[in-house]
């Protein structure tokens, strides 16, 4: 059999048996394929370094019609317009110059996607207003900053009919949907557990600049003190633990050590009088949050971006018949792995259960799983579909960074909203199905 062949075959046993969830307002033409001839009309709001960067991997897709760029900078924006027609493609509409340029945009220009790539403050207000004007939406991380943001963007969403995905790539890794696949074929057994992390030093990047002039995500850690970037580490264990379709999160409780390293690296950096020095930040070095679900299960969630370490998302899921650790890049098996009591290397695993979306390859960054994440987007809205990663995923994994912070000055669990209001009961899986 050929590797291709293979690998579609392994994909689509790893999805038998397992039913395609439905919000309460889908119809039957969202299931529908996707109509190759159909264009996508296409509007991309923040054309810094990452809303131009999936510009650039948004029109590889040959149904894309990009018809409007915004930036709060004029010459961002205009440089977006200009990597389109460097493609070859017409010259889009420039909204830029000031903070409701975007609104001006969504008001005069006929789109069906919107994709938001502007400063964390904005997410949840372009997105809101993009799905009341029954456009999608494809939002970076965070999608939403508080847990009343995350209500109103599920309200807009359920009372439009239209889908709301937020753009969290993690989710789309081949390595994490083949451990997706296995799960689903039970290999694991019955999920009990998962810790997952975001673990990047972040001190010259989210703080001051070169010049030693601040970022605009300094307003953040002068004020608040909690997990501030969950979503890449909580992305695939969403659909590892059947959180929102079978599962929910019923509380998280979360942790903070004292904050010590952006003063050190910015004396480092600039000086013993340079105000990353001397300012007493709240923002902890490390955050641990401990969530449990609705069935008992439990994870451990990391945020640690101000001392010095390499990168790692440290995932690691677990359950009544094996293990598996990204970090180690190895698993285990009962029953399977040859050695018992012993890891084994992860990899043949990845191969032999890979992920039907994994059966081409994509272009975009992050090892093509920004093509990948982003293919599935456009399918989905070309089709008139549901979105691969759908409102209340999008929610759960923002409210993080409000309960989490509530949490640590409270110094208490905190309950977790249940967004599908008690769907989850009956909900079925839908995540790369």
């Amino acid at each position: 059999m050929k590797r291709r062949d293979f690998l579609r075959n392994s994909a689509m046993a790893a999805g038998a048996g397992v039913a395609a969830a439905s919000m309460t307002w889908e119809t039957a033409a969202q299931t529908a394929a996707p109509e190759e001839s159909k264009k996508v009309r296409l509007a991309v709001i923040g054309t810094g370094g990452r809303g131009t960067g999936q510009l650039r991997n948004l029109l590889a897709f040959p149904e894309i019609e990009v018809v409007a760029v915004c930036d709060l900078v004029k010459a961002a924006a205009e440089r977006a317009a200009k990597v389109c027609t460097d493609a070859g493609k017409p010259a889009p509409m420039v909204y830029a110059d000031d903070e409701k340029a975007w609104q001006r945009l969504l008001d005069k220009e006929r789109i069906d996607l919107a994709v938001i790539a502007s400063g964390w403050p904005t997410h949840a207000e372009i997105s809101l207003a993009a799905l009341q004007k029954g456009v999608y939406v494809g939002c970076e991380v965070p999608i939403a900053t508080s847990v009343e943001d995350c209500w109103k963007l599920v309200e807009a969403s359920e009372q439009s009919k239209t889908p709301c995905m937020m753009l969290e790539n993690w989710s789309f890794r081949q390595d994490n949907l083949a451990i997706l696949n296995m799960i689903r074929l039970g290999l694991f057994g019955e999920m009990m557990h998962a810790h997952c992390a975001y673990s990047h030093d972040c001190r010259d990047y989210f703080y001051y600049d070169a010049n030693g002039g601040e970022r605009w995500q300094l307003q953040y850690f002068k004020k608040y003190n909690r997990n501030f970037y969950p979503t890449h580490a909580l992305g695939p264990i969403l659909s590892w633990l059947d959180i929102n379709a079978g599962d929910r999160f019923t509380e998280i409780y979360s942790v903070a050590t004292p904050a010590k390293g952006v003063n050190i690296r910015m004396k480092q950096r600039f000086g013993d009088d340079h105000p990353g020095a001397t300012t007493a930040f709240p923002q902890g070095d490390v955050v641990t949050s401990i969530l449990k679900t609705a069935l008992g299960k439990t994870v451990v969630l990391n945020l640690d971006v101000q001392l010095p370490r390499p990168y790692a998302n440290r995932w690691m899921v677990q359950g009544t018949k094996g293990i598996y650790d990204e970090e180690k890049e190895s698993i285990y098996l009962e029953g399977i792995s040859p050695k018992p009591g012993e890891w084994e290397p992860a990899a043949p695993y990845q191969e032999k259960y890979n992920h039907r979306f994994w059966d081409t390859e994509y272009v975009g960054g992050h090892n093509g799983t920004d093509g990948c994440e982003l293919r599935q987007l456009v399918d989905a809205v070309a089709a008139k579909q549901q979105t691969p990663l759908d409102v209340y995923d999008s929610v759960t994994m923002s409210a993080v960074v409000e309960l989490s912070g509530i949490s640590i000055a409270e110094n208490r669990p905190i309950a977790f909203p249940d967004f599908t209001k008690g769907a989850w009961k009956t909900r079925k899986p839908c995540f790369a199905i």
